[in-house]
């Protein structure tokens, strides 16, 4: 993985990929390279370590023009193979394959023993190359061994020969051989007319345009030449020139149409503008993300539960507990969910890391609603999680219906995903969808996502409460006028930023730090922890205040920065009292706290305070924007890349 665009057109593609690259930054890599077939039909690559603007470099000293009309290009970020030129995509076959892929093939160590049989030489340690090796394989005539014994074999012989000759058929037959996941982009010289396209579990778009047609990881990568695009499913195979697209579903076994849908996304609203970096801009868009997440969904005084679906009424009124299965910072969001569920709405709810559900052996109870969250909606482990639960779902329904008596029905289970991307595999999966309207977050640590989670989570958890009977009216009325209230409020903390600037200075010389926070501060003392090792490479841990006597303290000392949330709470007095036991130690305490707090009137202490009249449900979105501020200045002071942070990448589409 991580970035790929392409492109078939009349013109020269070069600077549109060049261009699509820079767009698909945000994603992360290490590495990229672009595949163009040139006016001679011949294939020219050009790779290059780093940014974009080395790629850049290289090929404008070029001796001869670096142009063709059709070409592929790639972002890479290491999986298979140290970050280096020689594994960067695109990779080419007898210089006449040439092949960019997202994803990760799971069979590629037994497919290259049999290539290396085959005579195929390997230049890289990646997955990818075997892709290459098996496209070109099946272009250059080798047949597929049906036999009667090889039922497989033969239909995968059989809609083979409905895809016609060449590059397509080439394609379809390899994607055969593959397990895992990918999206592949493939050009050949031997039909250089034609762009060929690939997707199973990994993200791959296709841009829609007058004599000239492209494709991307994200629609955000074909903006400058388009808006109208199509969304591959799994198991599609597109076939594109100047002047059509076909598309082959390999699961279904044959051609297919998929809807021509049109991006409401602009490219300002993919721009810096007056911001430094990506990450500060989409800090500071959150009032309006917020505003944008709950039109439409609350009136002056409630909750619209049809803004869940159609079906949500009938759903919510029969679900008993609450599942949040989710990655990373979405996780966060799940935790801090969980203490709005079970104290004040009164719902049993349990939060779980994706790549540790799916690995285990769980207990599915009956009337569960589990809840997929994700930023956007292609991270591999809660997809999996979610097609998990529903096959689960569906083998013990078709149990219980042959053998009642035995075996408990689950058709009392249903899943519904909280994601910023409409078309995304996990809204495809879930059977009701809430999305957030966040806008594009291009910047790798999450920020406004995340805010509009929680936001998303509390008009859930409200609605479940609303149709259970769980809260009174006047509760209702008082969540949705916090809700209401939360945009000035995120305002509000945002004029915090130069106070928060000059603490930022405490971190300079520091590479360990401590958060703290009790209730629903902890989930966000969490993420407060996330932000900072994410952006800064700051070496930071997050625990339940009142787990410091239980190991933490050996830890404090002058070197140690902690920072604490203090809302005004029923947990004030006892987090002031983990407070002493910090300053009692000789570490240095930074606290985020109310106004009407009295924790500053300790001179041993930085403190930044927070607005005042702020609620259960508003209160750990309004300190967490406090948080984000945080770690961002302590980054610049590190001099890190904020938005690009070494070795992460925004979408994880692979395990």
């Amino acid at each position: 993985m991580c970035g790929i665009v392409g492109g078939i057109a009349e013109r020269n593609v070069a600077p549109i990929l060049l261009e699509g690259l820079r767009r698909l930054e945000y994603r992360g890599y290490d590495s990229s390279g672009m595949a163009l077939l040139d006016s001679e039909a011949e294939l020219r690559r050009v790779r290059s370590l780093g940014k974009i603007k080395q790629l850049e470099q290289k090929i404008d000293v070029l001796a001869q023009p670096f142009a063709g009309q059709l070409g592929i290009a790639h972002t890479r970020w290491a999986t298979h193979g140290i970050p280096a030129e020689h594994n960067a995509h695109p990779h080419i076959c007898n210089h006449r394959v040439a092949v960019v892929h997202n994803g990760i093939i799971e069979n590629y160590q037994s497919l290259k023993a049999r290539q290396i049989e085959q005579g195929y030489r390997f230049t890289s340690e990646t997955d990818t190359e075997v892709v290459a090796h098996a496209i070109y394989h099946y272009l250059a005539g080798a047949e597929l061994s049906a036999s009667p014994d090889n039922p497989a074999s033969q239909s995968e012989q059989s809609i083979a020969s409905q895809a016609g000759k060449g590059l397509f058929q080439a394609v379809i037959r390899a994607v055969a051989d593959f397990e895992g996941a990918y999206a592949l982009g493939v050009v050949t010289t031997d039909d250089p007319d034609t762009l060929v396209a690939a997707r199973k579990g990994s993200p791959l778009v296709i841009g829609i345009g007058i004599g000239e047609h492209f494709i991307a990881s994200d629609v955000s990568a074909l903006l400058p030449v388009t808006q109208n695009f199509i969304f591959l499913e799994d198991g599609d195979v597109a076939q594109l020139t100047r002047d059509s697209v076909k598309i082959f579903s390999t699961s279904a076994g044959e051609w297919v149409e998929r809807p021509v849908k049109q991006s409401s996304l602009n490219i300002t609203a993919v721009e810096l503008g007056e911001h430094r970096h990506y990450m500060h801009k989409e800090i500071f868009e959150q009032p309006q993300a917020v505003i944008d997440t709950l039109e439409g969904r609350i009136t002056q005084e409630q909750v619209l539960v049809s803004s869940f679906g159609h079906q949500a009424e009938t759903v919510f009124q029969k679900i008993e507990r609450l599942h949040i299965i989710a990655c990373g910072t979405s996780y966060h969001a799940g935790m801090v969910a969980k203490y709005w569920a079970e104290d004040i709405f009164r719902i049993p709810c349990q939060v779980e890391v994706a790549s540790e559900f799916r690995y285990r052996n769980p207990v599915v109870e009956n009337n569960t609603l589990f809840i997929t969250i994700s930023q956007s909606g292609e991270t591999a482990d809660t997809l999996a999680a979610l097609q998990q639960i529903k096959a689960m779902r569906q083998s013990q329904s078709s149990e219980h219906a042959a053998n009642e008596t035995n075996v408990p029905e689950l058709s009392g289970i249903s899943t519904l995903t909280i994601c910023n991307v409409a078309e995304s595999s996990l809204t495809r999966e879930a059977d009701m969808v809430f999305l957030t309207h966040a806008g594009p977050e291009i910047g790798v640590a999450s920020t406004k996502a995340f805010t509009t989670q929680l936001v998303a989570l509390a008009l859930l958890l409200t609605s479940i409460g609303k149709v259970k009977r769980t809260i009174p009216e006047s509760r209702e009325n008082l969540i949705t006028n916090g809700l209401q209230k939360l945009p000035n409020l995120i305002q509000q903390a945002l004029m915090h930023e130069q106070e928060i600037i000059d603490i930022a200075e405490t971190f300079a010389d520091k590479q360990h730090a401590l958060f703290l926070g009790r209730g629903t501060m902890y989930p966000i003392a969490m993420e407060g922890a996330l932000k900072l090792k994410e952006i800064s490479y700051i070496h930071a841990e997050a625990y339940p205040a009142g787990e410091l006597k239980h190991g933490p303290l050996a830890l404090i000392d002058e070197n140690m920065p902690v920072i604490a949330i203090a809302p005004l709470d029923d947990l004030l007095e006892k987090l002031k009292s983990n407070l002493q036991e910090v300053k009692a130690r000789g570490g240095q305490m930074i606290v985020f706290e109310d106004e009407r707090s009295d924790i500053s009137s300790d001179s041993g202490f930085k403190v930044v305070k927070a607005t005042t009249n702020v609620g259960r449900i508003t209160a750990p979105i309004t300190y967490n924007i406090l948080l984000q501020l945080l770690s961002y200045h302590v980054a610049l002071i590190k001099g890190t890349d904020v938005d690009q942070p070494r070795n992460l990448a925004k979408s994880v589409t692979v395990e």
